[in-house]
């Protein structure tokens, strides 16, 4: 028997009342700053604190621990809600609730939760990840910033770059090699020796800041070590799958926005005397970005209910990643030819979903390394009896 819609996009009622909730904030709150803040290239602190208050930012944290205590379907509903209205200042909160807090949180100890849950889940510290370097993105292991015990501290060098909430972040999840492992570590913006380079300018996703983390001789309590020692990879690992399916998730609030554009401009536009929707090209826009629209959606929260912290679903959240990401794009662009001369101006909202859905196929996973994984486990999958 085939699962209803409400049940795979709203599986409980819970689901149902924080959908609600985000989306009345998301048309009433985050829309109205959107352009502006896309235009200006910051993100709107005091907005993103509003999200502390709702109880957004430690929406997969155990309730017992200070969080909303839910699971990743909720998080996919959280970020598909706001990207509707806002991709960019969307990415700032999934850097700090996924990126930050989910990962913090399922590889530190008691001690080190005390210290900065409550300060990241009420929006006090803004937080991020460090992973990207200069040299070294999809190819995750040629990192080269490397951590040095010394006494009761570690000290970091190394640059990383392209940094979600690097701006105004306060705290962040740093990988770096020790004796050639990585390594997982939270390095604050007071440690002697880090500092952050001016705010890196970018095509879409502009209501998030983006810079460099830069460590010289910087150094960090030995009690900010996450985990042990090389136990960095684990913590990576499990929390991509999660942030491969909340980007999917940003491109497919990002595509039904824009399918909902086409169908009201569609609707209302007319051309020689008649609404442009009468006519075959149109339709096509139409139809075809709705039915990619739903099959991202549908795919995005299928594979959602099989992952969580204890739960790996490495090929599915790769094939959210594939799949979904160019829909936002191509969905984007279909609203833009169908507004003509309109979509492209800022006057409207398509020109910016268009430049903040490209970001999609690149952050979290390129498509092409998202390709290869999945050849790589589908191969060992289907072929291991074979040999």
């Amino acid at each position: 028997m085939a699962m209803s819609s409400d049940a795979l996009f709203n599986p409980t009622e819970e689901h149902e009342m924080l959908r609600k909730m985000v989306a009345d904030f998301a048309r009433q709150e985050v829309e109205p700053q959107a352009a502006e803040h896309d235009e200006k290239g910051v993100l709107n602190v005091e907005l993103f604190r509003k999200l502390g208050e709702l109880g957004l930012l430690g929406i997969t944290v155990p309730e017992e621990d200070g969080g909303a205590g839910m699971d990743t379907v909720a998080a996919v509903i959280v970020h598909h809600e706001l990207s509707k209205y806002d991709p960019g200042f969307t990415l700032a909160y999934l850097a700090h609730s996924m990126l930050f807090v989910n990962n913090f949180y399922h590889c530190s100890n008691a001690e080190q939760r005390a210290r900065y849950l409550p300060k990241v889940i009420s929006g006090e510290w803004i937080a991020g990840m460090g992973m990207t370097e200069p040299g070294a993105g999809t190819d995750v292991l040629g990192m080269s910033t490397t951590a040095v015990k010394d006494g009761d501290s570690y000290v970091l060098n190394g640059t990383k770059t392209y940094i979600t909430n690097g701006c105004e972040g306060f705290c962040f999840q740093v990988y770096a090699k020790v004796n050639g492992r990585i390594t997982a570590f939270v390095v604050d913006r007071d440690c002697p020796g880090f500092s952050t380079s001016k705010h890196i300018d970018k095509l879409g996703m502009r209501g998030s800041t983006m810079s460099e983390l830069i460590f010289e001789d910087c150094r960090i309590p030995a009690a900010n070590l996450l985990g042990e020692e090389g136990g960095g990879i684990a913590h990576m690992m499990r929390n991509l799958e999660i942030e491969r399916l909340t980007l999917g998730a940003q491109s497919v609030g990002i595509a039904e926005r824009c399918v909902e554009i086409m169908v009201h401009h569609g609707n209302d536009r007319k051309s020689f005397g008649q609404p442009i929707n009468t006519y075959g090209q149109i339709q096509r826009y139409i139809a075809e970005g709705y039915a990619a629209t739903e099959a991202a959606k549908a795919l995005v929260y299928n594979v959602a209910r099989d992952v969580g912290p204890n739960q790996r679903n490495r090929i599915g959240s790769d094939a959210v990643k594939l799949f979904a990401a160019p829909v936002g794009k191509m969905v984007a662009d279909y609203a833009m030819q169908v507004m003509g001369g309109s979509g492209y101006c800022r006057e409207y909202p398509v020109e910016r979903l268009w430049r903040d859905a490209k970001l999609l196929e690149i952050g979290g996973g390129t498509l092409e390394a998202h390709q290869k994984n999945l050849t790589k486990d589908l191969t060992r999958l289907m072929c291991s009896g074979d040999r």
